[in-house]
């Protein structure tokens, strides 16, 4: 199927790109090809999960497919020119894995066969962490997939479900996409890519709430999609949806020229994990509130008056390491003492307390942590770190440990 894409359009800071597809068959409501669409160079950054609670998993270690977590197509799509039929047979729970095998073998009317599986009337989900670590076959005509659907899509149809591909990859290539589609006066996507070694283990993943959905792989952030206050018609990401893993054979995204010596091919997923992150945003922060913040070594950061960088070593809070909590909006907070606000200085160098209005550098996640601390992310992906009081504050580090958590209040 053909697509086209339409101009980039720019909404409150984020680009959203918009792909339209001349439709000229049925389209499969299980799923979609994906072009490759290119974000701005420079993108993609680091950063580690917010504060989780597990809500549901599989760890695949046992030695049958768990029937009351997943179902298993049967059966060709009949989309996208692919060639498999997917069975049962192919897939097997085995060392800690499930395995799901692409073979060179005709059934149903397809040269090949394969397996599919989803989660659709036993679990779905709206927001959240939704991961996987996934080992893939990377064989010419190949096309390994984990991804989402709406949970209204027997009502509604695709693509009103709306679709989030967590990860898809195709041949021997090492790029890894992220889309997600939906429907604006017709089929639209955005997507991005970042690249990753295939047939190596990696964790991907999505993070989604409110305001957006974000891809990661291995803990790096390679695309965004906006979806705050349903812009671009994007009302089908604040509902339900439910998890698909499968390894398809050919079709339009890998084409059709396919190694048959690589087959038997397997690929393998060795958990998926959701994990609730509504509790992890902005939304909980004491907003209104002023605080003060101890360091890992027991200090008070201070925001030194705005007349130098900001340093977590101070035995005692005064006025300078007082804090008021201010909503920045879309989830994320600023921090002001003294009347100026918290910069992460897009982690280039050490941060200070001397900005007099709220941007991007100024905003922040907050983000509990199990322990009852809060670790502050800034706009670059990066953690606010205390640098333990021996340099100044800095706002680059990609995950959060001691000396990026804080005490609030104590």
């Amino acid at each position: 199927m053909k697509k086209q894409l339409s101009d980039f359009l720019k909404s409150t800071g984020i680009l959203l790109a918009l792909g339209v597809m001349a439709v000229s068959c049925k389209k499969d409501v299980s799923r979609s090809g994906v072009d490759k669409l290119t974000a701005p160079s420079g993108s993609a950054t680091t950063t580690s999960p917010r504060a989780l609670t597990l809500v549901w998993s599989d760890e695949f270690n046992g030695t049958t497919i768990d029937g009351s977590k997943w179902n298993v197509d049967n059966g060709n799509p009949n989309v996208n020119n692919e060639k498999e039929y997917y069975q049962a047979a192919n897939a097997a729970v085995t060392g800690g894995n499930l395995v799901i095998t692409a073979k060179n073998q005709s059934m149903g009317g397809q040269p090949y066969t394969s397996a599919k599986l989803n989660t659709s009337g036993k679990f779905s989900i709206k927001y959240g962490r939704i991961e996987a670590r996934i080992k893939l076959p990377a064989f010419q005509g190949s096309w390994p997939a984990f991804w989402m659907l709406g949970q209204n899509i027997g009502q509604v149809g695709w693509p009103q479900c709306g679709e989030i591909d967590i990860m898809e990859q195709t041949n021997t290539s090492n790029t890894i996409l992220g889309t997600m589609h939906w429907n604006n006066n017709g089929h639209v996507y955005y997507g991005n890519s970042i690249t990753a070694t295939a047939t190596d283990y990696h964790v991907y993943a999505v993070e989604w709430d409110a305001n957006s959905i974000r891809w990661y792989v291995d803990g790096t952030l390679f695309n965004t999609g906006n979806i705050q206050n349903n812009i671009n018609n994007t009302e089908e990401f604040h509902l339900p949806f439910y998890i698909i893993l499968n390894l398809a054979v050919g079709g339009d995204l890998p084409g059709n020229n396919i190694n048959n010596g690589a087959l038997p091919a397997n690929m393998y997923v060795d958990y998926v994990r959701v994990y609730n992150i509504t509790s992890g945003t902005g939304s909980t922060a004491p907003i209104g509130q002023t605080v003060t913040l101890k360091g890992f070594n027991n200090q008070y950061v201070s925001g030194e008056n705005g007349t130098q960088a900001m340093w977590c070593n101070r035995p005692s809070p005064q006025a300078w390491e007082q804090f008021t909590i201010v909503d920045a909006g879309g989830g994320k907070i600023a921090l002001q003492s003294q009347g100026k606000y918290v910069s992460s200085e897009n982690g280039t160098q050490a941060i200070t307390c001397n900005r007099t209005t709220i941007g991007d550098w100024e905003k922040f996640d907050w983000v509990p942590t199990s322990d009852g601390k809060v670790t502050f992310r800034g706009s670059n992906g990066k953690f606010i770190s205390s640098e333990n009081g021996t340099a100044a504050m800095t706002c680059s580090r990609a995950t959060a440990s001691g000396w990026e958590a804080f005490g609030v209040n104590q």
